[in-house]
């Protein structure tokens, strides 16, 4: 995987709110952003695993901990999917 290093700076009180250090701030801003942009249907599941550094596997139990469902259809997208068929 070809990668690129981007740096920010934050304020060390947003480590301290979230009571996380340095390398697990980084782990979990990964999966977060991951998690939202596939829940805004901008990548997949592979490419949102790939971005947060984890397996599918671990993706979809994250999916469950931010309360996004793992699915990118909606009730009302299968059902005009299976009137078509």
């Amino acid at each position: 995987m070809d990668t690129v290093k981007v740096s920010i700076e934050l304020p060390r009180e947003a480590l301290s709110a979230l009571r996380q250090d340095p390398v697990n701030f980084v782990r979990e801003m990964r999966l977060t952003a991951a998690a939202k942009w596939y829940e805004m249907r901008l990548i997949s599941q592979a490419s949102a695993a790939e971005i947060a550094g984890v397996s599918r596997a671990e993706f979809l139990t994250a999916l469950a901990r931010f309360g996004v469902s793992p699915f990118q259809y909606d009730t009302d997208e299968i059902a005009r999917e299976m009137d078509s068929v």
